[in-house]
């Protein structure tokens, strides 16, 4: 089964973000590279999404310059997905709980 693709505009749309933000952290976040068709169009997967909502939360909730996120997230990979699913489950919490 192919993988689901998203336009630049879609995606603008899911995330809340304008389009030259996404072209932006594509400069400064390496593993944000975009799928790109012949006529040179993005096209964003669902891990792509998952990124960008990260990258996100990391810049405007925990308000992190973009070196500093950009430290977290090659942080994250190295401690494995159990630890970034505790830490996901304990932002959410901490959401929840300044509401």
């Amino acid at each position: 089964m192919p993988q689901r693709t998203y336009k630049i505009g879609e995606v603008a749309g899911l995330t809340g973000l304008k389009p030259f933000v996404l072209r932006f952290w594509e400069t400064e976040f390496p593993q944000l590279t975009p799928v790109r068709t012949q006529k040179g169009q993005r096209l964003y997967t669902d891990e792509h999404l998952e990124l960008i909502g990260r990258i996100k939360t990391l810049l405007y909730e925990e308000k992190l310059t973009i070196d500093g996120a950009r430290r977290r997230l090659a942080d994250d990979g190295r401690d494995g997905p159990i630890l970034r699913q505790i830490y996901d489950e304990l932002t959410a919490i901490r959401r929840l709980l300044d509401v």
